[in-house]
């Protein structure tokens, strides 16, 4: 059986961002494949992978790219599938130059943008836990139960460092 999540990137370096989506996946039992698919550089792969997405069994495709971040648009004009974008950080730009490229879609072609780096990463995880546990009620409960360790996690007072 196909993991239900797709974790895409434009190249082995944005592995460093995306692995936080991944890592979050996997504390949420969620199983998840990741593999490189560049826009730029491999098309015919990009253009195979999202044609062939949904009929391979994902359910939610996870799309990090940096630069000219085109990978998670061109997924989301590639299948119905939802497609969350999360914009790498670049040296040139700190990657706003990805955020402006994955957020400024076109009507009808909807990619949901996350923040960039990490952060984004982490919460694409979450937002993709979120619809497969619309249909999945042990997978809501396990989100239910990361959400509510991660607000007992907030101390109500700082600690005295002194």
């Amino acid at each position: 059986m196909t993991a239900p999540i797709a974790i895409i990137m434009g190249s082995q370096s944005d592995w460093d961002t995306m692995r936080h989506a991944a890592d979050t996946l996997d504390a949420l039992g969620i199983a998840a494949d990741s593999r490189v698919v560049s826009a730029h550089r491999t098309p015919d792969r990009l253009f195979a992978f999202a044609k062939g997405a949904k009929a391979a069994g994902y359910q939610v495709i996870i799309a990090g790219a940096g630069g000219a971040a085109h990978l998670p648009g061109m997924a989301a004009a590639l299948t119905e599938l939802p497609v969350f974008g999360v914009p790498v950080e670049s040296k040139t730009l700190k990657g706003v130059d990805s955020l402006y490229s994955i957020v400024q879609m076109p009507a009808g072609v909807p990619v949901g943008t996350l923040a960039i780096g990490k952060a984004g990463a982490i919460n694409a995880a979450l937002l993709a836990a979120a619809v497969l546990a619309l249909s999945d009620p042990a997978l809501s409960d396990r989100l239910a139960a990361w959400r509510k360790a991660q607000t007992e996690a907030v101390a109500e007072r700082p600690e005295d460092k002194a």
